[in-house]
């Protein structure tokens, strides 16, 4: 009974090493999300303030000719940054999952290793108990 509560507790231990090391890759990955997320909407509005600033300022047609085409490349540039930003976090997540995706692979062949261990071991002792 002993030498089963003693695989437990290590099998056990070895998931919580796991499961931890998976939820500090998420977490690290969400925080890098977010941090891009918040940069591109500073810029964002950065920007836009910036042109709504300009687009204040003008009193005739002719002014707003001369504003308009740049409210269309501040539009674009956002554009821009917000889809960047997604790519990016993207990217960031896929390679965040395939680095769990290892862990969790590693835990398995780790716990399949041990079982076959743990299995030749009592087959030797069941064999040697036998003659």
């Amino acid at each position: 009974m002993y030498q089963f509560n003693e695989q437990f507790t290590k099998s056990f231990a070895q998931f919580a090493d796991v499961a931890a090391n998976a939820n500090r890759l998420a977490l690290e990955n969400a925080e890098k999300a977010f941090g891009l997320y918040f940069a591109a909407i500073e810029e964002n509005a950065n920007a836009t303030f910036a042109y709504v600033g300009e687009l204040i300022e003008v009193r005739d047609a002719e002014d707003l000719k001369a504003v308009w085409p740049k409210g269309l490349q501040v539009a674009r540039a956002n554009a821009e940054r917000a889809l960047g930003a997604t790519q990016e976090a993207f990217a960031s997540t896929l390679k965040t999952n395939e680095a769990i995706g290892a862990l969790a692979k590693g835990q398995f062949e780790k716990a399949t290793a041990q079982a076959k261990a743990e299995v030749e071991k009592a087959t030797k002792a069941a064999s040697k108990s036998a003659k």
